[in-house]
Order: structure tokens, then C-alpha cells, then sequence
């Protein structure tokens, strides 16, 4: 999936030069190309510990798998079924450490598993998953399980199909609520430690000498195609779904074996209804017995995954007509109350897994484990797999093999112990210590203070200093969320954005309400005019891009006027 497209009409525009002149000249010590949560997590574990890092994405931060995935951080209760225990402990371990260093954005999230007659995974089955679950993850802050019988489920989740109810799993997890926001917060970290990265930078080819990579050529997308050349001993492809393309320009660097074998998982969103359920549900399906989820997200609902072979355009995925029905229909089955119908899904969408390519099997048993792949050619790596979760981790493994093959002494790993931008209080409070006093001198109103905490955190106070130095950048521009004009400016002054698809949808997150952003992108471009010195032309192009994007996920176009 791409960032929308910033077309040829926005290449002639007035702009800063986004293209450092010394780019060629610089000696990175390794480029990262891929830009989400792994990329992300890499380029700011190598940038803390001294590398010269050099991070390029085709799109913008977190566009493509990242933004499109279920926003669960967890152990992973469904890899036991097929023994991945080294999988679920490391999970488990990360989720713990996520839950410490972005308390802003990851927070305990309760489940309830119901068990009914019939299914796949009866209570035995379920009693004994709940104790390897809890006995892979010694020292945690999260509650224990809890086992309950058919009237406890009942009383705690009284819109639960009762037919069949045998009885429930009551555990926990952790949600990341803006996965988007996570990936900018290692980026700013990256950034913060000396890390260059450069956005709708997409990579062409891989530039080689004697054997071994020796750098990137690339195309700056937004400032009119210019041809680039980055120098570096070491690269590494975190491109996602993408990987195979990327080492496609490598010549002979890449080899032909096939390394992703993605597979596509789609949701839906739907507006709380009635009796909708406070905890999140994780339900096995009655088509075809695979775990599901009903989670509140966002004061909304959030439907999903399916799993299915995906081999089309990895510039346009969207989920599809048959997915959609299936989402609807296991959800009215689980809570016959929803009465969900097509009109009642605000929009859907849909990523591809980068999970490595296996022949023959059964999309569900694919391994979510990651894997680092070290070409023939000297210095190139490619991630295969990888999740939200366990990218931290995931990111400490590939710094050390870089600083290995660089044949220097290897840092401590200190990404797990370090806050995140967003975290970090300079008094030292704490961060629910300082969300706790934060709405009393915001100076914003309720709705729009507790909005900017679980967006940015403690950095909401950069938000609020931005908001004061003029009245309408203290004004709404999305009625639904609360978020202030303030956010528009900040997102581009100080958060890496280049569009509205940018500041809407991966920065400010106006783009994930009941509209999918239609209602704030007027607002959003008018602020750009007069604050960021956008031109009426720009302004109308921007919106028209950002409208044509967001068709792809199944919402009403509003008409735009600027």
C-alpha cells in the first residue's frame, strides 16, 4: 500500500530542500529502507548505539502493514497451537517492555474468550492455553487469567450469543491504539540520536562494488523525481511486503529465491451500538474455526483479521466484498444484538503480512517468527516477518549482526529501558502522574486534552505551546475526535509530515474517525494556507488526493471546497 500520491502537479511547489546536498557524500554506516514498526525500531536502535543511520521509506512512516494490522500488542495465545512457545515468551517479554517505555500508547487490554459447544477448542483445550500463557510470562503486571462459567460470562458480557455458551476465558493483553503513532516515536527517537530519514525517498537500486553493497540509488517522489545516491557498507531491506521488489534492483545481490509469501488480513470498523461489549472479544469463528476479534477501539468497534493468500498489487489492497460479509456475519453470530449490516461498517481495510513465502500450507500455520536473511552479496539483510509486538527485539538482533559484520565492538542494547519520546516527563514524574494533571493547565477543553495525551503523550505540551500563539489553532477541526488546528501545524513544523494523507491519517490519527478523515480535511488544508504558506492550488490538490485515497476504504466521499 502507498501513501497517497502526491502527483506531479505538488513537484513544482515552493518548498524546503528535503534532499540533503551532502547526501552522497556522507558516509552512513548503514541504510535502512522500509520505514515501518521494524525499520522504525532498527534505525533508532542503531542510531543509540553510534551508527550513522540513513532511514528511506517510498511512502511516509507507517503506510503500508503497520497502519492496517489489528493494533493488538500480545503473546500471541493462537501460536501455541502450533508450538511456537520460544514465539509466544518473547511476545510476552516485549509486551511487558512496551507497556514500560510507551505507557502513552500501549495500555492492558482485558479479553474475554468464550467456549462454546462444538468449537475446535474446547474448555480443556482453552484452560490449558491460559496456563502456558501465564507461565511463559513470569513477572508481569498484567492480571492472571480467569476461568468463568457460563453465567459469569454471561453476567460480564451479557450480549454474548448464549446458545451453546459452555463458559469463558477472562485474560490479557495490551492494545496499541495509534500503531501509527508508535513508528513515529522510534523515528523521533532515531532522529533525536543523529538518524537521518527521508520519506517518499523510493529506492531504485542497489549500488555495489567488489562483491559487496556499497549504498542506494533513489528517486526523491516529491521533489520532481531527482535521482539520488546514498553511500553506506551495509543495507537493510525492512521493506515489508515489499522486500522481494527491493532486492528485485539488486542484481545479483538479491539471488531469485522468493522471500515473502504475504498473506492478506482485512477489518472492519463499525460504530458502537447498544449493549456493545466493553471488553474485547476473541471468538473462533463458525465458518471456519479461526480466533477473531471484536475489539473497542477508538470509541468505535474494531472487527477483524481474515487470512488469505494475497498475490495481487501491493499498491492497492483492500478488503474485500467476501471478507466484509464474513466479518459482519461471525459478529452478529457472537452478539446477535449488533444486527450489523454493509451500512453499519464506517469503512474497512486491509494489509499484507510479510511473512516468509512456504509452499502448500495452511495460511493460519504460516510462523510469525521473524527471520534475517544475509544475501550472498556482502552487507545486504532482508526481515521476513516480524509483528508489532516483537520488533524491539527484533531490532537489538539486527544491530548486533550489523556491528558484527562492521567488526566492531558491540554496544549494550539500552531499547528496552529507554522511554519513548512521548513517555518521558522532565520532572520525572511519571507518565500518569503527569496525564493526571495535564488537563488542568492545558487550557483546552476536555475532550481535546485527553485526545492530545493518548497522541502524543507528554510531547502534548509542544502541542498546547503551538496552540496558544493563536486562537483558531485552539479551534476544533473534527468535531467527533477533538483535535485542535494546533496538530495540522505541528505535524508538519515538527513531525516529518509532507501530506495531508501525512498529517491526517499517521500523524494527528483525525483520520481514523467515523469519516475516515473527510470531515477535517478542509480544515486541515485552510490551516495549511494560511499557517504553512500553502497556495490555493496546492491546497485543492492535496484534498483531492487525500479524498481519492480514502475511497479504497468503502467510505461516503464528502465534496470538498476550499
Amino acid at each position: 500500500m502507498r501513501a497517497y500520491k502526491a502527483r506531479g502537479r505538488f513537484l513544482k511547489r515552493q518548498m524546503m530542500r528535503r534532499i540533503p546536498q551532502d547526501i552522497s557524500g556522507t558516509a552512513f554506516d548503514v541504510i535502512v529502507i522500509g520505514a515501518g514498526i521494524n525499520g522504525a525500531c532498527i534505525a533508532r536502535d542503531a542510531a543509540t548505539r553510534g551508527l550513522r543511520v540513513l532511514l528511506l521509506d517510498k511512502g511516509d512512516l507507517s503506510c503500508g502493514t503497520t497502519s492496517w494490522s489489528t493494533r493488538l500488542i500480545h503473546g500471541g495465545l493462537r501460536y501455541l497451537e502450533h508450538g511456537e512457545l520460544g514465539l509466544v515468551r518473547e511476545s510476552l517479554r516485549e509486551r511487558e517492555t512496551l507497556l514500560r517505555i510507551a505507557p502513552h500508547l500501549v495500555r492492558p487490554l482485558p479479553l474475554l474468550l468464550p467456549i462454546y459447544e462444538g468449537a475446535r477448542r474446547g474448555p480443556l483445550t482453552i484452560r490449558a492455553g491460559m496456563l502456558a500463557y501465564d507461565l511463559l510470562s513470569p513477572g508481569k503486571t498484567l492480571p492472571r487469567h480467569r476461568m468463568l462459567s457460563r453465567a459469569e460470562a454471561l453476567q460480564h458480557t451479557p450480549v454474548l450469543e448464549a446458545k451453546g455458551l459452555r463458559g469463558a476465558a477472562l485474560f490479557h493483553d495490551a492494545q496499541v491504539e495509534y500503531a501509527e503513532r508508535l513508528v513515529f516515536e522510534n523515528a523521533l527517537s532515531a532522529l533525536r540520536r543523529g538518524a537521518r530519514i527521508l520519506t517518499y525517498a523510493r529506492v531504485e537500486r542497489l549500488l555495489s562494488e567488489r562483491g559487496r553493497v556499497a549504498g542506494v540509488e533513489f528517486t526523491d517522489l516529491l521533489g520532481g523525481g531527482g535521482r539520488h545516491t546514498a553511500h553506506a557498507p551495509l543495507v537493510v531491506n525492512v521493506a515489508g511486503p515489499w522486500v522481494d521488489e527491493v532486492l528485485a534492483g539488486a542484481g545479483d545481490a538479491g539471488g531469485v529465491e522468493k522471500l515473502i509469501g504475504g498473506t492478506k488480513g482485512s477489518h472492519i470498523v463499525v460504530a458502537s451500538f447498544p449493549g456493545a461489549p466493553e471488553t474485547a472479544l476473541y471468538i473462533e469463528a463458525q465458518a471456519d474455526a479461526r480466533p477473531f476479534f471484536i475489539i473497542p477501539w477508538d470509541e468505535k468497534l474494531l472487527v477483524g483479521t481474515t487470512d488469505e493468500m494475497f498475490t495481487g498489487d501491493l499498491e492497492r489492497v483492500e478488503a474485500g466484498t467476501a471478507e466484509i460479509e464474513y466479518l459482519i456475519g461471525e459478529t452478529n453470530r457472537a452478539i446477535p444484538s449488533a444486527r450489523l449490516t454493509r451500512a453499519s461498517v464506517l469503512y474497512a481495510y486491509a494489509g499484507v503480512r510479510p511473512l516468509p513465502f512456504i509452499r502448500a500450507r495452511e495460511e493460519g500455520g504460516i510462523t510469525r517468527r521473524h527471520f534475517i536473511r544475509e544475501s550472498r552479496f556482502g552487507g545486504l539483510f532482508s526481515i521476513v516477518g516480524g509483528k508489532l509486538t516483537t520488533s524491539r527485539s527484533l531490532s537489538e538482533q539486527a544491530v548486533e549482526m550489523l556491528f558484527e559484520r562492521l567488526e566492531r565492538r558491540v554496544p549494550a542494547c539500552t531499547t528496552a529501558r529507554e522511554l519513548l519520546p512521548g513517555a518521558a516527563t522532565a520532572a520525572g514524574e511519571g507518565f500518569h502522574a503527569y496525564a493526571e494533571s495535564f488537563p488542568s493547565w492545558s487550557g483546552l477543553p476536555a475532550k481535546s486534552s485527553s485526545r492530545l495525551l493518548k497522541i502524543y503523550g507528554t510531547r502534548a505540551e509542544e502541542v498546547c505551546r503551538l496552540a496558544a500563539e493563536h486562537a483558531e489553532l485552539r479551534e476544533p477541526i473534527s468535531e467527533e475526535t477533538g483535535s485542535i488546528g494546533a496538530e495540522v501545524v505541528f505535524a508538519f513544523r515538527h513531525e516529518l509530515a509532507e501530506t495531508l494523507g501525512d498529517c491526517l491519517l499517521r500523524r494527528t490519527l483525525v483520520g481514523l474517525d467515523s469519516s475516515a478523515g473527510t470531515d477535517a480535511v478542509e480544515s486541515a488544508a485552510r490551516l495549511s494556507r494560511k499557517f504553512l504558506g500553502w497556495d490555493k492550488r496546492r491546497a485543492a490538490c492535496e484534498v483531492e488526493d487525500y479524498l481519492r485515497y480514502v475511497e479504497r476504504f468503502h467510505v461516503k466521499k464528502t465534496e470538498a471546497r476550499l
